[in-house]
Order: structure tokens, then sequence, then C-alpha cells
């Protein structure tokens, strides 16, 4: 009897397992899962649009105004109920639960709304702040807003672009910020950066993600997971009551969870955050209006998974380095990414902690536990990876559960063995066509600024160009404002290879002019707002000048016909009686057809482009530009810089300025950079606009960046997206401060001769104050052995001029080019019999490292009593003095000879000595020191930033106190120079000191 009642049991057992596993699977391929029975939280439609319908949960207790409102945003490709997977662990049901008013936004499923295919991301986010709008209306109070994953990114960018206006707080779980931080496998930056643009640019153009796909590739993230928790449920499909508890988290995840995404979104999330990583480096485009999440002032709270794959905790803490001025803060917690919100973990410790937090912020609470202040971690590497030993450890157990091997993490060694080498290809693909087409160039090949926009318009019209007063103009707005500038200058008579004035402010519209003179063959003359622009009018015989409202007096002065573009505060300027004033913006060129003669973009590379003014010694000098040269600098300078177009360069350099023009504006044109331009030297504007505008390179020219370096920006301070200042005649003391300031940027200093083409550029930045080494496409260059006592070249036996030795002081000469340079400049039978050259007039040595040294210009060279004294050898080593800001060298004229004087101006707090002078200058021959050095409370600069010696000129020789020292050449010392009442100060170092 016993053995037949065992036998029926071991038979019973197992038909019953089955019997329970076919009913319980019939139920799931029936209903799509197991009837639980749960009913979800209620809710009502307060606000309804195309873009989204807007949930308040448990109506019944809505006019509590105990309650503060938190409105939770999902991601894109999720469904709204991922806040309400279930009433008792949920998020609406655990908040409401705490004396929260909880809200939901519903995006709804694309595919099935009106144009819900076609939405973009700026979409989402202008729809996100009119929500906080309508809730603030209702409520009457700010808004706590909280967002998963994606819908984080939502809310970082709707706090920005609100500027954190109507908000108490900023929550996200999982949100990434610093897309390019801890990638999977060791991926490098760039690599992703160029991935994620190339399936931007070719895939979802074209292709929005389905609900379907969104869940697959979700799961793909983490397969083993997925078919754990498959292998799971079916092993418990026997015992349905087991199943029950993670039945609705495993239906949404399964089945209901997902939505379509639409293509254009998808576009420009990667564009922007992955690409270029806008989310840290600002300047991102909302809408038409550049947002930065440094503008974000409100609280943040950031829930941080330890094992969340993709929102690894290196990317989602970058918040605190892009969003300075709040506080930020954080909650750590061993999840993963959907485990932040839904499940277990969630129901117990995140929205308790969220509903704590809210509370709290309102004054009705404690400080929530596991709330603390976001620090930076320091497991972050080069490549930002965090957190990887705990992701190793959590994917290791499932790995040993499924009986899988660890060979995924010799695939990790390989690719990251592999990086250094992708990352350098990377960079020669971006430069070697760059130099290919300047070693391209003939006189005949047809190269100019208007050409090279014109590309930039047809290869990416809806990519961002200028980026100004907040505001954004795309490639294809600048091309066609471009053509309607030229339509203009054609209706009033301006014709291809006229001399056309520019006086403008740096602005769209002066480039635009600019473009408009070079596409209709014109010559554009950069005349600089200074006292002398009459006489530059004369010099150049300018009858025309475009010009803005702000110089239209100045314009008008000169006697030439004024061309007004643009708008400012002078709206309505009139006509004078003889016509000699027009409007351009105000001509009605409807029915003007162009002329057959016009052809776009004509010039050539040895055309004339562009004409300069400088002053050299106290003379105005004219400097022509030709369409190489132009192109030359602006291929160099992308080249050099390696710009491209996750770069946006901030152009403080003026546009009359050889820099402004070929450096900064050229080199953004030459690598498809974005350029923001800014209407003058700011410290505040400054400090707003580089986040804003995502600034990486920023142009300067000489002193130009003194003022930014002593401002005081702790946004600046800790963390910026500046990697780069590029320019010309930055002094050797601000560069040091500001690689100091500004760290981890650096300088790049560049030099272009104007006559020939030499182009040196300081691309290491190692050695401060170099000019640096010849940039490839450039032309030969070499130093002739120059007298500056006599201003004759030294020739050897044969007659000709000897080449420099190193550290030699000789004249830079340029190997002229067959038809790019002009003939009148040109010595010949220099070196050798028969040879070209071109002299820059500039004075240089080249060390043994093959790095150029400028030294002076000939025409500014002391002639002192000791021999020839070069001015800049004296200004750099003043640089390296703690204290002085600016220095400059300049000739006193006395009865037999001129003396070497140096004046210099001290920053804060600066202090200056005998021993300090005799230290720093101690470095120079005797015979190459100022013979006086004094403090100034000022050094006048040029529009340029270039200081200037003319007016201390004039004022003579300086007089004896406290703040002037001289050399004494019986031991090099510098002492104080003083006299006894009634007696003279030395008039020359040869004269003994009166006491």
């Amino acid at each position: 009897m016993v053995s037949v009642t065992w036998g029926s049991d071991l038979i019973a057992g197992p038909v019953t397992r089955m019997v329970a596993t076919a009913r319980t699977g019939v139920e799931v391929l029936r209903f799509g899962g197991l009837q639980t029975g749960s009913r979800p939280s209620p809710f009502q439609i307060m606000e309804r649009c195309e873009m989204y319908r807007l949930r308040r949960y448990f109506p019944e207790g809505a006019n509590d105004p105990s309650r503060p409102p938190v409105v939770l945003v999902p991601p894109m490709m999720m469904s709204a109920n991922v806040f309400d997977v279930t009433r008792d662990q949920g998020a609406v049901g655990v908040l409401h639960d705490l004396g929260v008013d909880p809200w939901v936004v519903d995006f709804g499923s694309p595919d099935r709304e009106t144009g819900g295919l076609e939405r973009t991301l700026s979409d989402h986010v202008v729809a996100l702040s009119r929500v906080i709008d309508s809730v603030h209306a209702h409520t009457g109070r700010e808004v706590h807003l909280a967002g998963y994953s994606q819908g984080g990114m939502f809310c970082y960018q709707t706090a920005a672009y609100r500027r954190s206006e109507g908000l108490a707080s900023v929550i996200t779980f999982g949100a990434a910020v610093d897309s390019l931080s801890g990638l999977p496998f060791g991926i490098p930056a760039a690599l992703a950066g160029r991935g994620a643009q190339l399936i931007a640019d070719h895939v979802f153009n074209r292709l929005s993600v389905s609900g379907w796909m969104a869940r697959t590739g979700f799961q793909l993230l983490d397969p083993i997971k997925t078919v754990r928790a498959r292998w799971d449920f079916l092993r418990q499909l026997h015992d349905r009551e087991a199943l029950l508890p993670k039945e609705q988290q495993r239906r949404f995840l399964e089945v209901e969870g997902w939505v379509a995404w639409s293509g254009p979104a998808v576009a420009e999330l990667l564009r922007q955050f992955v690409v270029h990583n806008r989310m840290m480096a600002g300047g991102a485009v909302i809408d038409g209006t550049l947002i930065t999440l440094a503008e974000i002032t409100c609280p943040v709270l950031a829930f941080v998974g330890e094992i969340d794959d993709i929102g690894q905790p290196a990317s989602v803490r970058g918040i605190r380095r892009a969003a300075p001025r709040a506080e930020v803060s954080e909650v750590l917690l061993r999840a993963g990414h959907f485990g932040l919100v839904v499940g277990s973990t969630a129901a117990t410790h995140t929205w308790p902690t969220v509903g704590n937090w809210v509370l709290w912020r309102d004054a009705q609470g404690p400080r929530p536990e596991g709330v603390h202040a976001m620090e930076a971690d320091p497991r972050v590497g080069i490549d930002g990876d965090v957190g990887l030993s705990s992701r190793i450890g959590h994917s290791a157990g499932a790995l040993a559960e499924l009986g899988i091997g660890v060979s995924l993490g010799l695939a990790d060694a390989a690719v990251g063995a592999a990086r250094s080498g992708r990352e350098i290809a990377g960079e020669a693909v971006r430069t070697l066509p760059r130099l290919a087409r300047l070693g391209r160039l003939q006189p005949h090949t047809r190269v100019s600024l208007g050409g090279l926009m014109a590309e930039q318009a047809n290869r990416a019209p809806e990519e961002e160009c200028f980026l100004f007063e907040d505001r954004v103009h795309t490639n294809a707005a600048v091309d066609c404002r471009i053509d309607e500038v030229v339509r203009g200058l054609i209706a009033v008579g301006i014709r291809q290879g006229a001399h056309i004035g520019v006086l403008m402010d740096t602005n769209p519209s002066a480039v635009a002019a600019i473009a408009a003179l070079s596409r209709l063959g014109a010559v554009a003359v950069l005349l600089p707002p200074d006292d002398d622009l009459a006489a530059a009018v004369r010099l150049c015989e300018v009858a025309d000048i475009v010009t803005d409202p702000n110089h239209l007096a100045g314009a008008a002065a000169t006697g030439a016909r004024v061309l007004i573009l643009g708008h400012g505060r002078t709206a309505h300027p009139g006509r004078t009686e003889s016509d000699r004033v027009v409007e351009l913006d105000r001509l009605d060129l409807s029915a003007e057809r162009l002329p057959q003669w016009y052809r776009p973009n004509p010039g050539r590379a040895s055309d004339l482009a562009f004409v300069f003014f400088s002053t050299t010694g106290g003379r105005r000098v004219v400097k022509e530009v030709t369409n190489h040269r132009w192109a030359l600098s602006a291929y160099g300078t992308a080249t050099a810089a390696a710009l491209g177009r996750r770069d946006t360069i901030y152009c403080l350099t003026p546009l009359h300025h050889p820099s402004g023009l070929m450096v900064g504006l050229g080199g953004a044109v030459a690598g498809g950079s974005r350029i923001a331009l800014t209407r003058g030297v700011d410290p505040t504007r400054f400090a707003d606009e580089v986040h804003r505008y995502g600034v990486t390179v920023v142009s300067y020219t000489w002193a130009m960046l003194l003022e930014l370096v002593e401002a005081t920006s702790p946004e600046l301070q800790d963390h910026h997206p500046i990697r780069l200042f590029i320019g010309a005649g930055m002094p050797t003391g601000l560069w040091q401060k500001v690689t100091d300031r500004f760290a981890p940027a650096r300088v790049l200093e560049f030099y272009a001769s104007t006559e020939g083409d030499a182009v040196l550029a300081n691309v290491a930045g190692t050695k401060i104050g170099a000019k640096g080494r010849p940039l490839p496409g450039s032309t030969e260059i070499r130093l002739g052995d120059y007298d500056a006592a006599t201003g004759r070249f030294i020739e050897d036996d044969r007659g000709f001029v000897r080449p420099c030795a190193v550290d030699e002081v000789g004249v830079l000469l340029a190997k002229p080019r067959s038809g790019h340079d002009a003939a009148s400049v040109s010595m010949r039978g220099v070196f050798a019999e028969g040879d070209t050259w071109i002299t820059t007039d500039h004075l240089f040595r080249r060390d043994s490292d093959g790095d150029y040294w400028f030294v002076d210009n000939r025409n500014t060279v002391i002639q002192s009593v000791c021999g020839p004294v070069f001015c800049q050898p004296i200004c750099d080593a003043l640089g390296d003095i703690m204290g002085i800001d600016l220095a400059v060298v300049y000739p006193v004229a006395t009865d037999t000879h001129d003396v070497a004087v140096a004046a210099v101006t001290l920053g804060k707090g600066g202090v200056l000595t005998a021993a300090s002078l005799t230290t720093a200058l101690g470095g120079l021959p005797r015979d190459q020191r100022p013979a006086i050095v004094q403090i100034v409370d000022r050094i006048p600069l040029t529009p340029s930033y270039r200081p200037l010696s003319t007016a201390l000129q004039e004022a003579g020789l300086p007089t004896p106190g406290e703040r002037t020292w001289y050399h004494d050449h019986t031991d090099g010392h510098y002492r104080q120079l003083a006299t006894a009442v009634g007696k003279p100060a030395p008039s020359s170092p040869r004269e003994p000191l009166s006491l």
C-alpha cells in the first residue's frame, strides 16, 4: 500500500506541474501575460495638444495646497506608464502617499499622433517648457521637474532653456550629461562621435525607430540579463503565484512599455549631444535659441546607478561640471538603468528619496538620507571611464550563472590597444584633404571666402554658421543673405575688381558684406575705426564704403559714397542732396536682373582679395592679401588647430585686423566650424557666452585677453569648454596667465607675413613666446644675415647674402610662388645666382630645435650708444616678471643717440623691484638691455589691442623717482633712478648718476 501511494505521488507531481505550466502558458499566449487584476492609478488629463497630454494623478486631492507639484518626464521611446507600472510600487503612487502632487507628461506614441514622426528634439523641450507654465498656472507654485534617462536630459535642457525660471529643482534618474564619458568597451570619443554623425546624417534622416526596434535595442544592450529573465520566467510557469509580483514589470519591458521614436529627434540628439557633446560644452540650439547647462541655477538631484550601463556614472556626474552655478546633489544606488525607476529598489529607495527631497525643498521635512553633494569622481580616467570594476563584477556574476566565459574582457583590451591608432588615423582624415587642397592651389585656381561659404551651404545647409546675440544663423540663411547683399551692391554700380571700403562692427552683417564683395569679385578694404580714417580712404582711393548705422557719421566724413547695411541705432539715416548715402536693405530688388557679366565667386588664387592697414614706426602701411594668401592662412589655421564641425570659434578679434579675417573667420570656414561673433571684449559677456555658445576655440590679437584673465568668473574657473586660444602677438606674461587661468586650454600663436606666404605656428605651445615653425603648405623661408646698425645684409665672399646660423638674428625671407606674389617686393640673386626671395622686413632668430623667435621690425630697431637694441626680447623678458601686465620698448632721442626705454604696467597687487629687473633682464646681453625702465599707469592700445608707445615716446625721458630704474653698465644691475634736488638725472647710460 505504501509503495502504491509513493508511486502515485511520484507520477502525480510532474503531471500536476505540467498541467500548471500548460495552463499558465495558455494564459500568457491568450492575454499577452498573466491577469494580475491590478489597475492603474487614477489620473485626469489637464491639458491636451499634438505634442503631449498632461496627466494629473489622484485628482480627488488636487486642491490640497500643501502638496508641492512634481512633473515626471519619460524618455522619448518609453511609455509614460513607466511611472505607474504598479500602484503600490510605482512612482506616482509612492509620491502621492508621501504628500506630493504627481504630474506626468505623456508624449504618446509618435507613429499614432499627427506629425509625430516629424517631431524634433526642440519640440520636446519647448513642449516641456509649456508644461511647466501650465502646472504653475494650476497650482500657483514652482515646479519640481523630474525625468528618467532621456527625459532627464529634457529636464536639464528645459531648465537651461528657461534659465531655471519657475523651477524649484531638477531631479534626474540615469540621465547622461557627458555623452562621451564612460563609453562601453573603451570606444574612443572621436570614433563614437564620427559614428553618431554618420548614423544621424544617413540613417535617421530617412528612418524612424518603431516601438519594437526600441524594445529590441534596449534588450540588446544587456542580452545576458534579457536571456536570464526569460529563462527564469519559463522555469516558473508552473508557479503562477510566484510570477505575479513581477508580472506588471515584465509585461511593461516585454510588450507594453515601448513607443516609436521620431527620426528627426534621434538625429538631432545624436548631432547635438553625442557628436558635439553640447550638454557639456554648451551651445545647443533649441528652437533657434542657444542654451547651456551652465545657466541652470536651481538645485539639482541626480540618481546614479552603480551598475547602469546606459547612463554610466561618469556620464551622469558630468552635470557637476556642466552646471557650475547650481547646487548639485546625488544619490548613489546599487541598480541598473531600469531598476532606478521600476522595481523593489525604486519603491524602497528612489521614490521615497524623491518625495522627501521635494518636501525638504518645500520646508516640510528634513533632508533625506543618502543625498549628498556631488563630488569629482577619482575613478574617472582619461576617457571618462568610471565604475568599471562595479560593472565587471556585476556582469561576471551573470556570466557565471549562464556558464559564459570572460572573453568580453579580452575584446575590451584589444579595443583599447587599437585606440591610439584609430585616433591618429582620424586626425589624418581631417588634415590631409586640407593640405592636399593647399598643394593643388595654382594662380588660376578659383578660391575665395565667398566660394568657401557657398561650399558650406551646399554641404550642410541646416548646420549652424553664425552665433550672435543668442541667435543662430544657418549656412543656408547666411548664404542667402550674402546673395542678397551681392544683388544690392550690383544695383548701386559695384563691379568686379572695385576697391570697396568696409567700416563695420563685428557682426553677421559685416561678415556678409565682406563675403559678398568676395563673391562679387571686388576687393574689400578693411578700414580701422580710428582717427586716420580719411587718410586710409585716400591712400587706397576708395570711392564707396559699406558701413553700419553706428559708423555712418565717420564714413560720411571721408567724402566717399556710403552704403549702409544692417540696422542699428540709426534706423532712418535719410539721404543727402547729392544722394551720397544709400541703404542697401531698403532697395527694391524685385525687378532687378543680374547682369550677364556676373559670375559668383570668380576670384582666383592670384587675385587681390583684401586690403588691411597697420602702423609701423608711426607710419601707416597698406597690406594687400591675395585669395591664395587668405586660403593659406585659413587652411593652415584649420590644420594646426585641428578645427572641425565639433568646434565653435569665438571671434574676439575685429575683422579689420588680418588675424580676425584670416585666422579666426578663415580657420572656422575652412574647418567647417561654428563662428560665434561678439560685440567686443567684455568679461561678463565672455563668461556667459563661452558656455551658452559652447566655445571651444577663442581668437585673439596682442593683449586682448588681459581683461578676461583678470576678471573673476567662478563658473569659468570650475569648468569651461575652451581647448585653444589662437591668434598673434600675445605677450609672454599674458600667455602664461592665460594657460594658468583657463587650464587645460593652450595657446596656438601664429605669425603670418603680409608679403610672401610665410606662415609660422607654435603648435606645441611649450615654448612661450616662440612663433613656431613653418606650417605645411606654406612657402620656403630662410633667414638672411643682417647688420641692424647699418641696415644692410651681410654678404659672403661671393657677394651673396650669408644664411644665418643658429640663434643669429636675420631678416625673414620667403620664397615666392610663381604667379602668387607681387614682383615689386622681390629680391633676386640672394643666396644663389638667379634665385628670388621676398623680404618681410621682420627680424627673427631660429633656435637649435628649428623654432623661430620674433626679434623686431627693421624699422623699429633702436640705435643706442651701445649699438642696435631689439625691442621684442626685452618685452619677452619683462613678461616673465610676476606682476607685470604689459611692457613696451621705445626710443627716446637725445642729441647724439637714442635711449632704449621700457615702460611697464602692473597688475593688481603687482610689485616691481630692482632685483627682479636685474634677474629678468640678466639673460640678455648687456648691450641689448633697456637703459631705463619705468612703471606707468597705462599703456595705450590700438583697436586691435596692440600696445602703443607713441605717447610715451613723445613725453621724453622718464622722470626720476621710485617708479623708475636705470641700467648700471658697470655691474649689469638695475638701480632706482633718483636725483638730488636741483641736479638732473642722467640722460644716457654712460653718464654717472647724480646724487
